[in-house]
């Protein structure tokens, strides 16, 4: 017989990942775990919304040119020729 033990996640199996969840619902209830699990979607979307404006605000910043320095543009003016 083949025992083939695939992780689920982290490094996890089934029996584990089980447990975890049964000592879950028993600290929170079964009335408050749909709400758990709606704020932790809404905060896994919060942070890509967050990370893509990042890389959006990152892409602009590479795609405009640098400014030249307004001083190095400018003849000395302490100089008298």
């Amino acid at each position: 017989m083949n025992n083939i033990h695939l992780p689920l996640a982290f490094g996890l199996g089934s029996t584990e990942l089980i447990i975890i969840f049964l000592v879950i619902l028993l600290l929170f209830g079964g009335a408050k775990l749909p709400s758990l699990a709606r704020g932790l979607g809404q905060s896994i979307r919060e942070f890509k919304k967050a990370s893509n404006e990042e890389d959006k605000d990152e892409e602009t910043k590479e795609k405009t040119p640098a400014k030249k320095d307004s001083v190095a543009a400018k003849p000395d003016e302490n100089k008298n020729t």
